[in-house]
């Protein structure tokens, strides 16, 4: 076997495998964010209960709670946007209860040219899902320091900036203020990965019909 068929082969073969990979990977990737839709659906149709003493973060993410007690006036604006609406922000405010602790809530979407204004509901009882959002990663910007507009929703990072218990509720409906709330749901996050999956395994569908063309080619010239 001479030199070009054989690195046509072993060429044709890597990329058929490699291809291969991709889809499985994305397969994979499938079933792993099933199980998380399943987990949230499972987690946000639970009954309400008041806000618990402590929280185990895997447990009790998407639990839906109530909270009695004011908002301080203190918040955080995050960079965000609706279609058909526009840019604008979400209001992370904080929330003492009426025993004393401090939580965050993630009030919802308030128009760009609406952030300026004044918040004036206090005296509120939130209904909401517990949430530690996975908002950011290593290419998210830190906030502004001139605006101190935020990028992701941090829980932790938050709750040190407003001296809160590291947890957010994220509101079910309306908190007053104009604010349209965002309750937590599954219709916005897309499983697509079978989509890609079927294109990673005709694309090696096709690099392996171009290989044994190829391959024909040279043993044609070689005859």
């Amino acid at each position: 076997m001479n030199f070009r068929l054989t690195s046509a082969l072993l060429l044709g073969l890597a990329g058929v495998v490699f291809l291969c990979s991709l889809g499985i990977w994305q397969i994979q990737r499938m079933h792993e964010k099933r199980a998380q839709l399943d987990e949230m659906t499972a987690g946000i149709s639970e009954p309400a209960v008041p806000l618990p003493a402590s929280f185990d973060r895997e447990k009790d993410r998407y639990r839906p709670v109530t909270a009695e007690g004011r908002f301080t006036g203190e918040r955080l604006y995050v960079l965000s946007g609706q279609a058909m609406i526009g840019a604008g922000v979400q209001v992370i405010s904080v929330l003492q209860l009426t025993d004393g602790r401090r939580v965050l809530v993630d009030r919802g979407f308030l128009q760009d040219d609406d952030k300026h204004k004044d918040l004036t509901v206090t005296e509120i009882k939130v209904l909401g899902n517990l949430m530690w959002p996975r908002d950011s990663n290593q290419y998210t910007p830190p906030p502004d320091a001139k605006t101190g507009m935020w990028f992701a929703r941090d829980a932790d990072a938050m709750a040190a900036k407003l001296g809160t218990e590291p947890v957010i509720i994220v509101a079910r409906e309306p908190t007053g203020d104009g604010i349209a709330a965002m309750p937590v749901d599954t219709s916005s996050i897309p499983n697509d990965h079978w989509g890609y999956a079927i294109t990673w395994f005709l694309l090696a569908l096709v690099w392996a019909v171009m290989t044994a063309a190829l391959v024909w080619r040279i043993r044609r010239q070689k005859a």
